[in-house]
């Protein structure tokens, strides 16, 4: 019996390099490519039973997303993420997010505030028995309600391009500082409360930065301890 094609099972509204782009960052995501991993064209294309050209292309936008760098004599590999880097990551998220929060502020409808608590509970929930990996998951979803309604596209794709570009940490950093999570939590409910009490537009994007700056030197300072240069 002829093997079917991985992209002949795929959705036909899903174009090839759609479909590549997507099997690559899930496998770069969930940890099966790690960082450092070679990316072969040719291998990759094979594995997908397609043509290397729709892979290019995907390879092509994983980099522009900073999932996927270009070494000489190397070629592509998943991109390996040192602290310095993480640190410019998270200062810039920190800047992009709370400005696009603030922006969402006043067209995010009680509905979207609602689901905003409703993880922020399940987050508090996982403190019980903590799992790092679910606790970032839960957090990231708990974020996207706030910007959900920004309306400014340029700040959003920053936003996006920032946590993609932190998903390369195969490890949640709540796992290097699990005591930040509930830290986190009590800043969630506040962030809230502001957004509901329509505080200022400067007070809301102050607040979730400070928020995300509040993990990022949570982490520094743990490894500062830990002697981890």
């Amino acid at each position: 019996m002829a093997r079917q094609s991985i992209v002949d099972a795929a959705p036909p509204t899903i174009g090839k390099a759609q479909f590549a782009y997507d099997w690559l960052k899930t496998r770069i995501n969930d940890g099966t490519f790690g960082p450092g991993f070679r990316l072969v064209l040719d291998q990759i294309a094979r594995d997908t039973s397609m043509s290397p050209v729709p892979v290019r292309e995907a390879i092509r936008r994983l980099e522009a997303e900073g999932l996927v760098t270009f070494a000489r004599n190397v070629g592509a590999q998943v991109a390996m993420l040192d602290p310095t880097e993480y640190q410019h990551t998270m200062q810039t998220l920190g800047l992009v997010e709370g400005a696009a929060t603030a922006l969402s502020a006043p067209t995010l409808s009680p509905a979207a505030i609602a689901r905003a608590r409703q993880i922020n509970a399940q987050m508090r929930d996982t403190l019980r028995h903590f799992d790092p990996t679910r606790f970032t998951s839960l957090n990231r979803d708990f974020h996207s309600e706030l910007y959900s309604t920004c309306p400014n596209p340029h700040i959003l794709d920053l936003v996006h391009r920032g946590w993609n570009r932190l998903s390369v940490l195969r490890e949640s950093t709540f796992g290097f500082v699990p005591g930040r999570a509930a830290e986190s939590v009590a800043e969630h409910d506040h962030i809230l409360d502001l957004i509901e009490q329509h505080a200022s537009a400067a007070e809301i994007e102050h607040a979730a930065r400070d928020h995300r700056l509040a993990t990022l030197n949570a982490f520094l300072s743990s490894r500062n301890k830990e002697g981890i240069s």
